[in-house]
This record gives structure tokens, C-alpha cells and sequence, in this order.
């Protein structure tokens, strides 16, 4: 595991100045394919307030506000927040924040979904600390943490395995696995909260 430091706003804000959709988040079939299996994971029930990490552009945030009452859906990148507005609007339910997770993290009530799709990676060992820190208070009981990660190789703090199993050893005494698959190119891990 490399030790380092988590990738900042500049470095976002950067990627999303040169590409309207960098990572083809919008037009890629194999995006698409990995936003409906995250959809499919959660669609056994519905999430009262859930809080989507690193929503980007918000085509996964559209897919999933169907399944929550509340979403809280945050970016490190203000480019990339004003993107998710163009998508989903100010559909009710839906609250867009600019937050640089984990160091700013919300407050208030536990959330019953957490959704780190394609973001842990990009964190180093004290952000990853800091992340399992909140997750641990910041699940209700019974509810979930869904991670979404790229397996290829990355230049970024740390690889998607890398990242996921980190967070699970800070977190395997609170949590149960309740799916945990790989695909091609990626793996999804849905946690429940004991």
C-alpha cells in the first residue's frame, strides 16, 4: 500500500476544466452497466437519507433517487457539482453540496446509505483513517455502505482493493458483508451495519 496523500480539489477541479465527462461517466456502456448492478444491489428496499461520496457529474445520483427519500449528493469539484446540477435539477429529495469527504464530512443524524462509488482510491492512509472514523458513526443501525470500485491499475493513492480492504479492516467489527462481487474491471462490496 502506497502512502500517498489523498488527491486534492485542485487535481478535480483540473480534470473536469479539460473534459466535460473525464471518465465517459455519461456515455460509456460499461458505466452504464456498473450504475445499474450499484442499482440493483439497493433496490431490496428504500433508503430514508442516504449521502452519495464523489457524485461527479450525477448520473449515478439520478439512477439512485428513485431509492431514497433524501440524498445528499457531494464533490470535491464545484466544475463537477455544477454538472450534477444540469442533471438532476432541484428535484425534491435531492440536496447537491460541495465537500471534500472525509476531511469535511456532514453532521446530524446517521445516514442509511453511504454510496463510495469509484472515490476511496483516491484517498491516502490518513483520509482513509478519517473516512472509517465518520462511517462508523455515521451508519444507522441496519443500514448500508455501498463501495464501487475500479480493480486495473491507477496512478492514484491507492487501487480499488487496496482502498476497500483498508476501509474493511477499520470496519469489519461494526459491519456484516452482505455482497461482495467482482466484475470485469471492477468489484462491488454492499456492507450492512450490525
Amino acid at each position: 500500500m502506497t502512502s500517498r496523500s489523498s488527491l486534492d480539489a485542485t487535481y478535480f477541479e483540473e480534470i473536469f476544466a479539460s473534459d466535460d465527462d473525464p471518465w465517459n461517466l455519461a456515455s460509456s456502456l460499461y458505466e452504464a452497466a456498473k450504475f445499474k448492478a450499484t442499482h440493483d444491489a439497493l433496490a431490496d428496499r428504500r433508503y430514508a437519507r442516504a449521502l452519495e461520496i464523489g457524485c461527479a457529474h450525477g448520473v449515478l445520483t439520478e439512477t439512485l433517487v428513485g431509492l431514497c427519500d433524501t440524498l445528499l449528493a457531494v464533490d470535491i469539484s464545484t466544475k463537477a457539482l455544477a454538472k450534477a446540477r444540469e442533471r438532476v435539477g432541484d428535484r425534491p429529495g435531492i440536496e447537491l453540496s460541495q465537500m471534500a469527504f472525509p476531511e469535511d464530512a456532514p453532521k446530524g443524524a446517521a445516514f442509511d446509505l453511504v454510496i463510495l462509488s469509484e472515490v476511496a482510491y483516491y484517498w491516502g492512509v490518513v483520509d482513509l483513517d478519517r473516512a472509517s472514523a465518520w462511517l462508523r458513526q455515521g451508519v444507522a443501525q441496519g443500514g448500508r455502505i455501498i463501495l464501487v470500485h475500479y480493480t486495473g491499475d491507477t496512478d492514484y493513492p491507492h487501487s480499488g482493493d487496496e482502498a476497500v480492504e483498508t476501509l474493511w479492516k477499520d470496519l469489519e467489527s461494526k459491519f456484516v458483508v452482505e455482497k461482495a462481487t467482482r466484475h470485469d474491471r471492477y468489484r462491488l462490496d454492499l456492507w450492512q451495519r450490525r
